[in-house]
């Protein structure tokens, strides 16, 4: 005949659960034993005790804590059980959205690294014509100074994001408004750029991309863009071919991945006039 009860080290092989863990739940009140012999200490549970073990892994499994699984444990009224779950999906659709977040920028960032792996490797310096996806961008006008580092690494860009509570993701990019004027030096204003996370207002972002662009990786730092630049101006003067004036730098790897300015790879790309 089997045993009406079993003792602690029973129960640990049995419920694949450790006797510490079974010590700490008999002290949040959630699964007590059934007796406990005085002269030795010993613990032992009923078969109809070890049943609710099943009960808090699955809990556990659901994002529940102890103190929340107490009184589902004890027979709680439907209307409980229902408010309790109702909520734990909120909580969890947040705790979701926040993960996807978190994963979308891990896995952006981590593209970027791989893409200018890719150029340094194989020294991808030559001037192309490449299509951009579309997407949406939040951005920012501002002043410029030529002081890349501080633009790219951008404290006032940085604080509008949390202020219209929204997130970005992959690399910054500059838009300038003359590609005279940046390689002459006599820029003044830029629009700084990222794509945006969550949905904003429309006077909040723009829509980017779904165009044909000259595009030309720079490697290095980027005191020496302007021969990139002048790479494309000889593209552009051999094949004839007809740009719109604003010119955008795209910052794959820079500040924020590395301080070996030999490793900043940036995509200088403008955009062809239909």
């Amino acid at each position: 005949m089997e045993c009406e009860f079993y003792s602690i080290g029973k129960v640990e092989e049995i419920c694949k659960i450790t006797k510490k863990a079974l010590r700490y739940y008999d002290k949040m009140g959630i699964l007590s034993p059934d007796k406990i012999m005085d002269e030795n200490g010993y613990r032992y549970y009923s078969k109809k005790n070890l049943l609710s073990v099943p009960m808090i892994k699955y809990y556990k499994q659901s994002g529940f804590k102890l103190e929340e699984m107490k009184e589902f444990l004890a027979g709680a009224p439907y209307t409980l059980f229902e408010n309790s779950f109702r909520d734990k999906i909120d909580e969890l659709k947040e705790q979701e959205k926040e993960i996807h977040l978190k994963l979308r920028s891990i896995e952006d960032w981590y593209g970027l690294i791989r893409e200018a792996e890719m150029v340094l490797k194989n020294n991808v310096c030559n001037v192309s014509i490449k299509y951009i996806d579309r997407c949406q961008m939040t951005f920012l006008d501002q002043e410029y100074n030529y002081d890349y580092m501080d633009s790219i690494i951008n404290i006032e860009f940085t604080n509008y994001i949390e202020s219209i509570k929204n997130a970005i993701t992959g690399p910054v990019i500059i838009q300038f408004p003359s590609f005279k004027d940046k390689v002459e030096g006599k820029c003044k204003n830029i629009r700084i750029m990222q794509e945006t996370i969550l949905k904003c207002d429309a006077d909040k972002s723009i829509e980017y991309g779904g165009e044909m662009v000259i595009s030309c990786y720079h490697i290095g730092s980027h005191s020496t863009i302007d021969e990139t630049y002048k790479k494309i101006q000889d593209f552009i003067s051999e094949y004839g071919y007809k740009c719109d004036e604003e010119v955008y730098e795209r910052y794959v790897t820079d500040y924020w991945t590395t301080q070996d300015e030999n490793k900043f790879v940036t995509e200088v790309f403008v955009k062809i006039k239909r």
